[in-house]
């Protein structure tokens, strides 16, 4: 069973510096972690593979140190990973992503199942996973919480809802997406960790994928942000002095005049 998890890079921090010209989140010099949800997706990926055989290759698009961050996945078992890295991927949205993406996985090769996270915590789209389905012509379902079973050619999977699950099957090969329900991730072993140093991870550029330039990045987003901006959030509180008979007192005379305002 060859499988191949999409995983992405996000802030490890909730401090995001926006670059104000091109309205993208600036990641250099920012302190990066694998997409959360992406975590379970690997997790989830290697189990299939201890039951099955075959292999695991992790796949992600970003700036050229995330294949350090790459690294990681090796290190709790995946067998390869392989990172997209070019310019011309800078400022993609979630088809532009799923694009370059597509084009990565047909430069891998044969695939039984394409495993995501449900969505990325930064932009919360959840859109990547079916567009990646989509380009590549393949079945998919999101929100998976279990695999009931999985053989040549034939899935069988749980999807979360509001009321409960339903149960799909679908033929191979497939996209699916993840929820965190479907599994404990396991922690890298040190004879991971010992093999995830020696790894080189291979960086592709859009050339090396066969992209066309014109699909990729901001020039193949047919989505643009208007405006992005970190929320300021300014509290203003006032301390009333006095008795607490007298602190009553003039908190509902505060209140009274509040809502007198809003009613006029």
């Amino acid at each position: 069973m060859n499988i191949i998890v999409c995983v992405k890079q996000v802030p490890g921090t909730t401090e995001v510096k926006m670059n104000k010209e091109t309205n993208t989140i600036i990641r250099e010099g920012v302190e990066a972690i694998v997409n959360p949800f992406d975590v379970y997706a690997v997790e989830e990926g290697i189990r299939i593979k201890e039951k099955t055989g075959g292999k695991v290759t992790v796949l992600s698009m970003g700036i050229p140190s995330v294949a350090e961050l790459l690294k990681e996945t090796i290190a709790v078992g995946a067998d390869e990973a392989v990172l997209l890295s070019d310019r011309v991927f800078a400022g993609a949205d979630t088809l532009a992503t799923a694009y370059a993406l597509s084009m990565g996985v047909k430069k891998i090769g044969a695939y039984d199942l394409i495993l995501c996270g449900k969505q990325a915590t930064d932009g919360d789209t959840a859109q990547v996973g079916p567009s990646l389905a989509e380009k590549l012509g393949v079945p998919h379902t999101t929100y998976v919480r279990r695999i009931e079973e999985i053989r040549e050619g034939y899935i069988r999977c749980q999807r979360m809802t509001d009321d409960g699950y339903e149960v799909i099957e679908m033929p191979l090969p497939a996209v699916i997406t993840v929820v965190k329900e479907i599994n404990e991730p396991r922690l890298p072993s040190l004879k991971g960790m010992m093999r995830s140093k020696k790894t080189e991870v291979p960086v592709w550029t859009a050339a090396d994928i066969g992209a066309n330039e014109n699909l990729c990045g901001l020039a193949g987003s047919p989505t643009q942000v208007v405006e992005t901006f970190v929320p300021v959030h300014n509290v203003n509180s006032e301390m009333i002095e006095g008795e607490p008979g007298e602190q009553a007192k003039k908190l509902a005379e505060k209140l009274m005049a509040m809502q007198f305002k809003t009613c006029n």
